[in-house]
């Protein structure tokens, strides 16, 4: 076996073993989401129900809030189930859009049902309804134990899923609702206070809103194929450029298919003191390094010369 194509070997093992990972981390993510979409749902059923019962704005907002949770883990499964159809005529890159698609729909819904309960607490700080307090520190304390339990599912996750996140997100937000509910509960049963329910929504609906905001401004990020937040172009330029044989770079672009998929595309004017057989030697170091200082799996390489330039193309 000759030692280029051992090279190729090599290479299609890594590529098939870094797929297969892929995969698994997808799997146990679609597992992770399934677990958590099911226990909050089953819990918000009875904080709406509770919530009515013990007629808390603040229990009704929290339950608002996991309405949101719920329906943002359904998309996000649905988004799993989107990015694993196949690539076909029509869509090139398969359906792995979808899932920023879902994640800004996710921060949308937020921010809608954050200014709707906004808006109810601002009314009843003017007419304070009667609440039952120790119906609603119940609810609000098996609440935040079901949040609890909940983040720490999500935390087992692949850390810069963006659908992971902003379902860890809505969670974290949820949880302060319920530590929020426990307090103006206590406050309601310590010393009357019926100020305290409305005040809790209203702290609900901004940590809401918080949460949206973060989580549609990363999706219209990637919507609009901006440079992924972790990754510098002025680094990826000269990490390019400390190969020797690279003359100049034009025409870099980078941009995120997906969280946790980033991609680059280029073109590089190579100098004189090399041969054709080297093109590929060059081409995989780029690709390489890429790989290691950025997580750059996919890459799109062109390679022009001084002489290709100086011919008259075009290599600005």
């Amino acid at each position: 076996m000759t030692h280029s194509n051992q090279h190729h070997n090599n290479y299609d093992h890594h590529v098939h073993h870094n797929h297969h990972g892929h995969m698994h981390t997808h799997t146990s993510n679609k597992k992770l989401l399934m677990i958590a979409f099911f226990i909050i749902t089953g819990f918000m059923i009875v904080e709406i129900i509770g919530g009515f019962l013990t007629n808390s704005l603040a229990l009704l907002s929290d339950a608002g809030h996991m309405l949101s949770d719920s329906v943002a883990l359904f998309l996000s499964l649905l988004a799993f189930w989107f990015s694993e159809k196949p690539t076909n005529a029509m869509n090139s890159y398969g359906y792995k859009r979808a899932e920023i698609i879902v994640a800004l729909i996710n921060g949308i819904a937020l921010g809608v049902i954050s200014i709707y309960i906004f808006y109810e607490g601002i009314q009843r700080l003017f007419q304070p309804a009667k609440v039952q307090s120790m119906g609603m520190l119940w609810i609000a304390v098996l609440g935040l134990l079901v949040n609890v339990v909940t983040a720490w599912i999500l935390m087992k996750g692949e850390k810069d899923n963006l659908n992971l996140r902003s379902a860890f997100l809505h969670v974290l937000g949820d949880l302060m609702g319920s530590v929020g509910a426990i307090v103006a509960a206590l406050l309601l049963w310590g010393f009357g206070w019926q100020i305290a329910d409305p005040i809790a929504s209203i702290l609900v609906a901004i940590l809401v809103l918080v949460s949206g905001w973060r989580v549609t401004k990363s999706s219209i990020h990637i919507l609009m194929e901006g440079v992924p937040t972790n990754i510098q172009l002025d680094k990826i330029r000269s990490t390019i450029l400390e190969v020797p044989e690279v003359e100049s770079i034009h025409d870099l672009h980078v941009w995120s298919i997906t969280s946790g998929f980033p991609s680059l595309s280029c073109h590089i004017v190579l100098n004189n003191n090399i041969t054709e057989f080297s093109f590929e030697n060059i081409l995989l170091k780029l690709k390489h390094n890429l790989k290691k200082d950025f997580g750059i799996e996919h890459s799109t390489i062109q390679i022009e010369t001084i002489e290709l330039c100086e011919s008259g193309e075009s290599c600005d």
